[in-house]
């Protein structure tokens, strides 16, 4: 979940917390950039940083890690991203609008 551009990042990672709770799924929510504190987890959430900068990174970084997934196909992709998406699908996972998804979490 990329944090939508000019907003307070808090109010999204309440969002996403209460989300979690709710469905009791797991969140992944993987950073382009963002002061190192940002990153953590709590239960039913991680905040991950790309590991490197630049354009891309949070996709790479998506990308990698549903490449290691034993079981890409239970795992769900939230982008607006075509290109991410296309990746994701290519890899097996779900692929779901951010749109739709901010909707989901009541954002």
């Amino acid at each position: 979940m990329a944090r939508p551009r000019g907003r307070d990042e808090a109010p999204a990672r309440r969002a996403a917390r209460a989300y979690a709770r709710r469905t009791d799924d797991d969140l992944v929510v993987v950073l382009d950039a963002g002061a190192r504190e940002l990153a953590g987890e709590e239960p039913g959430m991680t905040v991950a940083l790309a590991p490197r900068p630049g354009r891309d990174a949070a996709d790479e970084e998506i990308a990698r890690r549903l490449a290691d997934e034993p079981d890409p196909g239970a795992v769900g992709v939230a982008t607006s991203d075509r290109a991410l998406a296309e990746r994701a699908r290519a890899l097996g996972a779900q692929v779901e609008g951010g749109r739709a998804f901010r909707e989901r979490l009541g954002f």
